[in-house]
């Protein structure tokens, strides 16, 4: 994602909660997440542990870009997932990649 207004992208506290309400909106259940600010105004890594796999951000505010893997498994809403993120952000542009886990045959 990319065009985000740098304040979205400095604050730990506030990214972790969005990325612990996205997961709850896909219907993941949160067990746990670690969060680390690289300091005032520099950017945020962190991930959320979920039953489902998880969802991780790291973040460039002086790039204005945000880089966000969502993995989830069973009835989950991956999909869901991101639309809260991205109705957060307000990326200017954002790709995604989509890649659907077949099981073996």
């Amino acid at each position: 994602m990319a065009g985000i207004a740098p304040g979205l992208l400095a604050d730990c506290t506030k990214i972790e909660q969005l990325l612990r309400d996205a997961a709850t909106a896909a219907g993941a259940q949160v067990l746990h997440s670690h969060f680390h600010s690289f300091g005032p105004g520099l950017g945020v890594t962190g991930v959320v542990l979920l039953a489902e796999s998880h969802i991780s951000i790291h973040t460039w505010p002086e790039n204005g870009f945000a880089a966000a893997d969502i993995f989830m498994c069973g009835a989950s809403q991956p999909h869901v997932a991101l639309e809260v993120i991205e109705e957060a952000l307000q990326p200017e542009y954002s790709e995604v990649r989509t890649v659907d886990r077949e099981p073996p045959h």
